[in-house]
């Protein structure tokens, strides 16, 4: 639609971005290096950001960067993750055919873990997604997940992803002993001003574009609208290409922005 207006040859803010082409911010390539640190020393991690801000991105290139002969990742994102659902599924992602008890389970997967880790030579890194939904069921099952030869061993690192209401949770004092566990935090925040406006540029050139289409001050509303948060820009930068596309124009200004996100994101 849009595409061939513009002559791009790839649909720009797209999520299928190789991951060599990605745009990253200071603050996006911190939390990456954190991650890689987590699943290297076997950490228990707590990363929070708010909804689209780059989380996933921030995964997806973590789990580029690990090295399949030396870990072994197991991605679990489950809105109604029930602790016998999260021992069946990290074990069918190992491969193993889980046992029906969520006790026996639980010790199978003590057992394929430690064997990954002592007998592989293999890290296991567990990234439990939208963390910040689980219940205190299963947020105590972690504890206990983590307790290894009685306390005294870590084979594998956990990596517990989800909004900010994740952190304040776990400051409740009935969390107190999950939350003393946790190594390593790391809040992604949302991409200042310039950043976003490097975003939508790059987003733009890696299409095809080779001239500006929006104009500075679009930028700024596009920014003033979405906040830094990488989904909502990508949302109303692809309702803006659509909207200059069918009135044949090719440069977006403020005025052209604030039309579409007053027609197509006011609720």
């Amino acid at each position: 639609m849009f595409e061939h207006f513009f002559g791009f040859h790839r649909t720009p803010f797209g999520r299928d971005l190789p991951v060599n082409s990605l745009f990253t911010t200071p603050a996006h390539e911190e939390l990456v290096s954190r991650l890689k640190y987590a699943a290297e020393k076997r950490l228990f991690a707590l990363i929070t950001g708010e909804v689209g801000a780059g989380k996933s991105t921030a995964l997806r290139q973590l789990l580029s960067l690990l090295n399949p002969n030396k870990y072994r990742v197991i991605y679990i994102s489950d809105s109604g993750l029930t602790p016998r659902h999260f021992y069946w599924e990290a074990l069918r992602q190992l491969d193993c055919e889980p046992r029906f008890n969520r006790g026996q389970a639980k010790r199978q997967l003590h057992q394929v873990i430690l064997d990954l880790a002592e007998n592989q030579q293999k890290i296991p890194v567990v990234i439990v997604d939208e963390a910040h939904l689980l219940d205190r069921e299963m947020l105590e099952e972690i504890r206990f997940l983590l307790n290894f030869r009685m306390d005294s061993y870590n084979p594998m690192s956990l990596i517990l992803v989800g909004q900010p209401e994740l952190r304040r949770i776990l400051q409740l004092q009935v969390y107190e002993a999950i939350a003393q566990r946790i190594n390593l935090r790391y809040h992604l925040p949302p991409m200042e001003r310039e950043e976003a406006k490097g975003y939508v540029a790059h987003h733009l050139r890696t299409a095809g574009a080779s001239s500006a289409i929006f104009t500075d001050d679009a930028l700024d509303m596009v920014y003033e609208y979405a906040g830094g948060i990488a989904r909502k820009i990508n949302n109303l930068c692809i309702a803006c290409l659509m909207a200059a596309a069918a009135e044949q124009k090719r440069l977006i200004d403020d005025r052209m922005v604030k039309v579409v996100i007053e027609n197509e994101f006011s609720v």
